[in-house]
């Protein structure tokens, strides 16, 4: 009898430490991002999670991820805040285009080529396309300037709150 429960908890062990390493990984992709206590927008704030922090998730399903951090804390984060994926080791911090690079490098998909093309502007291709359909110049450097706004943290912040969008979604 003892060296069945012995072998039971060996067996339970491994299967614990199977389970351990495959835990299910995500990386904070997003600045601004809040640790929560509870899956909500309004609920307190435990930690302020660099980009890059490396996440275990506890619990998934829906827009909120339970996470745990490095340092043991356990909370909800954004689905739309983390990626499956390691950043790159040139994480940049600044803001770039409309919204920044964050929301380039989010969970939520994006179109990256689309987004980073027009960030930079107007491809070639599209420059010619619009002088052979005779588009106006004007135009062009109307959505030049367009595509060439900076939008602040807070902005972007206050616009999702307001448009409820994200995690700001009822």
């Amino acid at each position: 009898m003892r060296k069945r429960v012995v072998s039971m908890l060996v067996l339970l062990l491994a299967l614990a430490a199977t389970v351990a390493l495959a835990a299910e990984k995500r990386w904070v992709s997003s600045d601004g991002t809040t640790l929560k206590k509870e899956a909500s927008i309004t609920s307190a704030d435990l930690a302020t999670l660099p980009v890059g922090t490396e996440l275990t998730v506890v619990e998934a399903g829906g827009r909120w991820i339970k996470v745990r951090a490095a340092d043991g804390r356990e909370g909800w984060v954004y689905a739309g805040r983390v990626s499956e994926a390691a950043p790159a080791a040139e994480v940049s911090g600044g803001e770039s285009g409309l919204f920044g690079d964050t929301m380039q490098k989010s969970q939520i998909d994006t179109a990256k080529a689309d987004s980073a093309r027009s960030i930079r502007g107007l491809s070639p291709e599209v420059t010619q396309y619009a002088k052979q359909r005779g588009t106006p110049e004007a135009f062009r450097k109307e959505l030049d300037k367009v595509l060439a706004r900076k939008v602040s943290a807070k902005e972007l912040k206050t616009f999702l709150r307001e448009g409820k969008i994200g995690e700001y979604a009822p």
